[in-house]
């Protein structure tokens, strides 16, 4: 596991790459082949481009493609993305976006069942996919899931749980447009999108870090600057060596695991890193919000 940590951060730029074009093939296919074919709504802006798509054709006589306008809808949001999540998130995030526009064009229209349940649970589960990939990476497939990711890292609320309140919208348009049937199959698919997700990324869950190396100041020091979370440093004796260390341990969120992850290898490549599930945490597990205004509180006085 270790070696294959080390060599995703030695090719993040590359894994990132195939992890967008990936999730692009994975929302197309979800789309043309599964939902859109069984007129079954998908989960966030991919589901708002189908019913306005659809609102144009029924209302105008008119025929937009749904791939354009997931890209022109994620425009506004990509703002948010920039001023809470980064520039290296919402670069990826619209990279997404382009990914899952341009295959959505190129991938046709082709229903492989006629059973509307099979195409719903299928669309559902596929775009649930490429969606908690993208997460796990630390990029979203942008529209709600930013919006629902700067929620989750500020108060720690599932992402899935979420999406899946957002996406309310989604089905009672849709039930308001065609029939209330069409509705129901909408709840399913996001449902199986949403266990995905939650799946792949729960951002509620705890997971306790003991980290162990020869470089623990340096990578305390990277990790006050980077995550916002309290440490632990406990005195440590080499089992082998008998070599006196220091073993750093704190908890984090599982979408701060990856970035913790990523930086304690950067800085030591033999660094060993234990990671523990956290049933619980009693006392002050802040949010992102709330520790860095912890921080600037210790700051000042």
């Amino acid at each position: 596991m270790q070696t294959n940590l080390k060599w995703t951060f030695k090719n993040e730029l590359l894994t990132k790459l195939i992890v967008v074009v990936v999730t692009g093939i994975l929302a197309a296919v979800s789309l043309n082949i599964f939902l859109i074919p069984a007129n079954v709504f998908s989960a966030g802006l991919n589901g708002v481009a189908q019913l306005v798509s659809g609102a144009f054709d029924m209302y105008l006589g008119m025929t937009i493609n749904t791939g354009i306008l997931i890209f022109v809808l994620n425009i506004p949001i990509f703002l948010i993305s920039w001023l809470k999540l980064g520039k290296e998130a919402t670069v990826y995030s619209f990279l997404t976006v382009v990914s899952m526009s341009v295959f959505t064009m190129i991938i046709p229209q082709y229903s492989i069942t006629d059973n509307v349940l099979l195409n719903t649970v299928a669309g559902g589960v596929v775009v649930g996919l490429g969606a908690g990939l993208c997460l796990v990476f630390g990029f979203t497939t942008g529209g709600l899931d930013i919006i629902a990711l700067v929620v989750a890292k500020t108060t720690g609320k599932t992402v899935g749980s979420l999406l899946f309140l957002q996406n309310l919208l989604i089905i009672l348009v849709s039930g308001l447009m065609y029939d209330w049937e069409t509705a129901l199959y909408t709840i399913i698919s996001i449902f199986c999108l949403t266990q995905i997700v939650d799946k792949m990324h729960t951002g509620s869950q705890k997971m306790t870090a003991f980290i162990i190396s020869s470089k623990s100041d340096e990578i305390k020091a990277a990790i006050h600057s980077a995550i916002p979370r309290g440490m632990t440093l406990l005195p440590g004796r080499g089992g082998f060596t008998n070599q006196e260390n220091t073993v750093i341990m704190m908890v984090v969120s599982k979408y701060e695991l990856y970035d913790l992850e990523k930086l304690v290898y950067e800085i030591d490549e033999k660094a060993f890193v234990n990671i523990v599930p956290t049933q619980s945490v009693m006392g002050q597990f802040l949010n992102e919000d709330e520790q860095r205004e912890h921080r600037k509180a210790l700051q000042t006085k």
